[in-house]
């Protein structure tokens, strides 16, 4: 797969938050998603339940349809198209492929610029969310 060849993408159901601890250590619960370690502190991607405050973002995924690891650009080929439309990302990558994090407020215009550049999308996960 190159940055050219079209990556189905689909609405993962779950909706998320992305959080910071400068100090943490491993989570005590295990609730979370994804974690990343850095030495400024961990990032904790987790599933947002309806109360949760703060940013809530929707996961786009193509774990259906596997990547090639050394295939340059898959992930430029999605983040590229959502950054000329203006929308941020957070992205945790996996042995098969990337979930993408768009806020859910911007997932119709996530949805239309991948579309637009070629990615077909599959939304019937896409359920509106209190």
């Amino acid at each position: 797969m190159s940055s050219s060849t079209p990556q189905r993408l689909r609405v993962v159901p779950s909706r998320f938050s992305v959080g910071y601890a400068p100090q943490a250590v491993f989570p005590e619960d295990d609730e979370w998603i994804a974690l990343v370690r850095a030495p400024e502190g961990l990032t904790v991607v987790r599933e947002a339940w309806g109360n949760d405050p703060g940013r809530r973002w929707v996961g786009l995924y193509g774990g259906d349809d596997p990547r090639d690891l050394g295939a340059p650009g898959a992930l430029a080929a999605i983040t590229g198209p959502l950054a000329g439309a203006g929308i941020p990302v957070f992205v945790a990558s996996t042995y098969h492929a990337d979930l993408v994090l768009v806020p859910e407020e911007d997932v119709t215009a996530a949805v239309a610029a991948l579309e637009r550049a070629g990615h077909p999308v599959d939304l019937s996960d896409l359920t509106p969310r209190p």
